[in-house]
């Protein structure tokens, strides 16, 4: 994992503010697009304007109270995509694998009610800058073959979260060759599994679970819905990592029952595609804290008898007392 430490300046963009194209950040829908705008600082330097929506109908609140981590990871994700694409001269065709991303934040800086004397909109959203730097640039001919990159997301001059990821590039002829007659089966349509109980994963509607019931405790199998809005943004030839971010999420609030789980801290590792057709399992347990008011889940899961994808999620005890999960 990169560094997490952010080297670059934390003025907002002042550059380009127009609306970019939604592939860019690789989704269809303008609901799921959190960036706005960027401006390069220096060759390797950005700063990205992002909003995040007071509700969303994947992001909610967590607990009612506050803000969803994991708009942190999709906004990283997002604004990787984005530079990559702007700034890079990755073309809109070429395949991304995004094999590290964490981030660390605190429940405080997630807190709705942070800045009560700022309100960045009428409507309740928020105004995020994410400093970037690019680092470990590794070139195909003139393309990005991969590169690292260390991210700081601030509001108002207050950091919410920093974090890092690893990244690398395919071009579509050379996945084609790849995933061969995998790519035959992009937007296929999966069978749905029974869900657990939503609030076990810390969800309010089916819809939104991915774990699948299994008789072992700590174990459950994936449980995809390819219609998904969100989670299958586009049509996709394996798991997305969002969906498999997810499961790490809904895992740690399932072995943490009746508390809402908010992941302030989290890292994971994409190790390999994760099939559409094949059963994948996620399995969770709680291992040792830094401290004694922190639960730290560890997640792992398998396809094949191999280890495809990890996640370690840290949440804070205090939101223990919280009734429900989502607002």
């Amino acid at each position: 994992m990169v560094q997490l430490v952010s080297r670059t300046a934390s003025a907002p963009p002042k550059g380009r503010q127009a609306e970019f194209p939604r592939q860019l950040v690789h989704r269809s829908d303008p609901e799921d697009v959190f960036p706005t705008g960027w401006t390069r600082q220096t060759d390797t330097q950005f700063s990205v304007s992002a909003r995040w929506p007071s509700a969303h109908r994947f992001f909610a609140p967590v607990a009612g109270r506050y803000q969803d981590p994991l708009l942190i990871a999709e906004t990283m994700r997002q604004t990787t995509m984005l530079l990559a694409h702007a700034e890079f001269d990755v073309p809109v065709g070429d395949q991304f694998v995004m094999w590290e991303l964490g981030y660390i934040s605190s429940p405080e800086r997630l807190a709705l009610d942070a800045h009560p004397e700022h309100l960045d909109h009428p409507d309740g959203s928020w105004d995020i800058t994410v400093d970037v730097a690019c680092s470990r640039i590794k070139r195909r001919g003139r393309g990005l073959g991969a590169m690292s990159l260390e991210l700081l997301l601030h509001r108002s001059g207050t950091r919410i979260a920093t974090g890092g990821g690893r990244i690398s590039c395919t071009s579509a002829k050379a996945y084609e060759r790849l995933r061969g007659n995998r790519r035959a089966g992009t937007g296929a349509l999966v069978p749905l599994l029974p869900s657990v109980a939503p609030r076990e994963a810390g969800r309010d509607s089916e819809r939104d679970v991915v774990l699948a019931p299994t008789p072992r405790q700590g174990l459950w199998r994936l449980r995809l819905d390819t219609g998904h809005p969100t989670l299958f943004g586009r049509p996709n030839d394996h798991v997305p990592g969002v969906l498999l971010l997810e499961a790490a999420r809904q895992a740690a609030n399932a072995v943490r029952p009746g508390r809402a789980f908010l992941p302030v801290s989290l890292e994971a590792a994409f190790l390999r595609y994760v099939e559409l057709d094949r059963p994948c399992w996620i399995e969770a347990w709680i291992v040792p804290a830094d401290t004694r008011s922190t639960t730290r889940v560890h997640v792992r899961a398998t396809q094949d008898g191999e280890t495809v994808f990890t996640s370690t999620l840290d949440s804070p005890d205090r939101t223990e007392e919280a009734q429900g999960i989502r607002s």
